[in-house]
């Protein structure tokens, strides 16, 4: 089963590298990012926009290579829009936020929410393991130790949610 992925695009940018400076020059190091990450995972991705406050009269819709991108139309945030992006594919989909109401929202709708910094992190990975390929070094993956001592913590069991969002982040 395809997991399509919808990302938040401000939300990404301000947790990596906020919302100030040249805002199209960030969109577009976002976008890049984004077809890196679909060329190595073929996921298929969808990033919205806010363009409630100067943006165009209707929805614009653009291809980047094989990243559909999405402005919102003036008077309406890219929080509606995701919204109802996730209630039409429901469980799925992943959606990128770290907007508290956003992720309530849609993972009412059945799709699973993933933090903005989580994600973020999994695009500077691949980011990382584009560059060494290209410098044809060879990444060394070793399986930390294992620990001497038990875990120590609550065993009580995650929430449904909460075990459903890592399952989805695991195969990000």
């Amino acid at each position: 089963m395809s997991v399509h992925i919808i990302v938040d695009g401000y939300n990404l940018i301000g947790c990596d590298k906020g919302l100030t400076g040249n805002l199209e020059s960030k969109r577009n190091r976002l976008v890049q990012q984004l077809r890196q990450y679909h060329e190595a995972k073929d996921y298929p991705i969808t990033v919205v926009f806010d363009g409630w406050r100067s943006g165009w009269v209707y929805q614009v819709e653009e291809k980047a290579g094989a990243i559909k991108v999405i402005y919102s139309q003036q008077g309406e945030k890219a929080d509606s829009v995701i919204q109802r992006l996730a209630r039409n594919m429901g469980s799925g989909c992943v959606v990128v936020t770290s907007d508290r109401e956003l992720r309530q929202a849609v993972e009412a709708s059945g799709a699973v929410a993933v933090y903005a910094g989580e994600f973020g992190a999994k695009l500077r990975n691949v980011d990382r393991e584009i560059y060494l390929k290209a410098e044809d070094f060879e990444v060394d993956r070793e399986l930390p130790a294992a620990r001497e001592q038990p875990k120590k913590g609550n065993p009580r069991r995650l929430s449904k949610i909460e075990r459903r969002r890592r399952e989805r982040l695991k195969k990000l």
